[in-house]
Formats: structure tokens, sequence, C-alpha cells
């Protein structure tokens, strides 16, 4: 793929700094809130810092998160502003699928934030803030996933829109780099709920 980029400048303008700074935005933030996540369930670093609510904690958390999103997606379409369109982008069924794709994903955010409420949709689990049943009604039943995924949609969405390749190409690194959050997430996140089932079991067993 990269060689055929290469080999049809006229897809994608790889002089633009704008296309650098945005992938690498792409990549940041799901690296920053898995390191933050962490070392705060490791050594309750945010917690401290708000004398010992984690509750505040994990709301400022989540408020760093959602503003670095918004951040990275300014820095996307910044990016997609500066980069050629290509004719196959700019059928008339495009913008359509654009749409679709966009509103699809943004049902899939919304409603499983609205599932999950704001700690447990920002990593309250990390905070000691755990749920207690796994949510399993729409969008849970769609894909275990529904924010990456449906963010993933909204950058495709997005590329179509404006008929860049340059933002199909980013996209492909916004969901290779939720995949590999995604590998991370899922095991320490089911240890965090074992863990807890564990020291329930333990303390009936003491009853």
């Amino acid at each position: 793929m990269s060689r055929y980029l290469t080999s049809n400048p006229s897809l994608i303008d790889f002089n633009q700094r704008s296309l650098y700074i945005s992938a690498l935005a792409i990549a940041f933030n799901p690296t920053f809130w898995n390191t933050v996540a962490r070392r705060e369930y490791h050594h309750k670093t945010l917690t401290r810092l708000f004398n010992g609510n984690s509750q505040r904690a994990c709301y400022a958390l989540a408020l760093t998160i959602f503003s670095l999103g918004l951040f990275r997606d300014a820095l996307y379409e910044r990016a997609l502003r500066s980069q050629p369109t290509h004719p196959f982008l700019q059928q008339p069924l495009v913008p359509y699928i654009a749409y679709t794709l966009i509103l699809m994903g943004n049902i899939l955010v919304l409603t499983s934030t609205w599932a999950l409420g704001i700690t447990g949709t920002y990593l309250g689990d990390y905070f000691g803030i755990l749920m207690d049943e796994p949510v399993t009604s729409f969008p849970f039943n769609v894909t275990g996933a529904p924010m990456y995924y449906g963010s993933t949609m909204s950058f495709l969405g997005t590329a179509l829109l404006y008929a860049r390749p340059a933002g199909v190409v980013l996209t492909v690194e916004v969901l290779v780099v939720y995949w590999v959050a995604l590998a991370f997430e899922d095991p320490f996140t089911s240890e965090i709920y074992a863990k807890r089932d564990r020291v329930r079991r333990a303390g009936k067993k003491t009853e």
C-alpha cells in the first residue's frame, strides 16, 4: 500500500506537516489515557492530586480525554483540508455513505456513553469505580468496543465527505491504534473485575 501511495503522489501530499501532526495526535491519545490510567491503578497518582477523591480524579481525566479528542479531531480536519481530493471519492453516492457512517458512528459513541455513564466510559475501573454488572444492552450487543468502532466510522465518514484519500489512510491508523489499545485494555480490565470477584468470594467464605 505504501508503495502504491508513493508512486501516486496525487493521492496524498506527504509534504504537508499537518498530515504528520494529525497522525501523531491519533497515536498519542490512546497511549496517553492508557498510561495515565495504569499509573492511577497502581499508584493512585490522580486520586492523590484530588485529596483522595477518586470520583473527582476520574472526572478530571474524563475532561482531559474529551478535550484531547476534540483537539485530535481539529488536527485531523486541518490535515484533510491541506490534502488533495480524488475524483473517485467525489462521486454522487459518496456523501450519502459519508453521512451514514458519521451518523452511525456517533450513535455508537453516544449510546455507549449513555449506557456506561461518565466513569464507566472514562476508565473509572482504574480508579476503583466498578460497575455492578457488565452492560449487555445496545450498543454492546452489537460490538464490544462501540466507542472505538464508532469513532473509526466517523473518521472514515469525514474522509469520504472531504473526498481525501489521506483521510482514509489516517482512518486505518485510527483503527490499528484502537486495536492495539484494546489488546492492552481488555485483559487489564477483565483482571480488575476478576480480582474484585475473588475478593467477594473470599469474603463470603469468611462469613
